[in-house]
């Protein structure tokens, strides 16, 4: 009887160190964020998050925060709750925001264009496209930001190159909060600042864990500060939200094109290894593959 007993013990860690190895593997295996569509609104309609009475039809200027009521009360219950949300703003604690890499600066020249709910960075007449698709939320956009996307620093600034962004916001359905729609708003914003490759650059490298939802408006100016970008009308635009409709036409062009993870990125019409991402490495061959040095 001990004897089976030992065996049975035996057989029974050997069954759980066999799951605890495959879930290890699983873990391994994932290398983007999945947008984990169910066919529901993109900013969380029906689902209990922060954002969940949002929409991408509110109006392009001063739209309302990403977690606000279309039926909203009178107008002095509106400025009472304004007021006590802009005490609750004063004292927010914002984190200290870190520089891009240098090399972003050497982008500060080159032509950036927003058509639909694409940003495109680039000669318009670039020979090669790249297209990238990308949540400001999603930790794997960040390991490529800060690696695989370095090889197209060069080919951008010697005009090979021209790349179209399409930034998604699903991580706050899927997480709860209003950060990616905050930061994809802020993007928008920086286009028409004239700084949108630094800005751009300094949000992933300013990313807070993907859980988290700290990328407010507050910590949004923070980043921006650091690429120089103090302008008032883009101030403006981070805190009322102006672009948060347009946040609505760049998920659905998201959505339009059948990306269901982030970050997916297109090289002259053939979609990217994952494991070639997230190193410059290993993205510059698949460049050169396509012929653009």
């Amino acid at each position: 009887m001990a004897v089976r007993a030992v065996r049975k013990a035996g057989r029974r860690a050997g069954r759980v160190a066999a799951s605890v190895t495959a879930v290890a593997l699983l873990g391994a295996a994932v290398t983007a964020c999945d947008s984990d569509d169910d066919g529901d609104d993109w900013m969380g309609m029906g689902k209990k998050s922060p954002s969940a009475s949002a929409t991408s039809s509110d109006s392009a200027s001063g739209g309302e925060s990403p977690g606000g009521p279309s039926d909203g009360p009178s107008s002095s219950s509106s400025q009472d709750s304004q007021d006590s949300q802009d005490s609750q703003d004063s004292q927010e604690t914002v984190p200290e925001a870190k520089v891009p890499p240098v090399s972003v600066e050497r982008l500060a020249k080159v032509p950036t264009a927003v058509k639909g709910g694409v940003i495109t960075v680039g000669k318009p007449g670039a020979e090669h496209t790249v297209k990238v698709y990308e949540d400001p939320r999603c930790p794997f956009c960040k390991k490529f930001e800060e690696g695989g996307a370095q090889a197209l620093v060069g080919p951008l600034v010697d005009g090979d190159v021209k790349v179209e962004y399409t930034i998604a916001s699903f991580l706050d359905r899927n997480l709860g909060g209003s950060g990616s729609v905050n930061a994809a708003n802020a993007l928008r914003a920086a286009v028409e600042a004239g700084k949108f490759p630094q800005f751009h650059s300094a949000v992933f490298v300013n990313q807070p864990e993907e859980s988290e939802d700290a990328f407010t408006p507050a910590f949004l100016l923070k980043i921006a500060d650091k690429v120089g970008l103090r302008d008032a009308a883009f101030q403006k635009a981070v805190t009322n939200s102006t672009y948060k409709s347009w946040v609505g036409t760049a998920m659905d062009a998201f959505t339009d094109d059948g990306v269901t993870g982030t970050p997916t990125v297109v090289v002259d019409g053939e979609k990217a290894a994952s494991d070639a991402l997230y190193t410059e490495a290993g993205f510059r061959k698949v460049l050169k593959d396509a012929g653009i040095s």
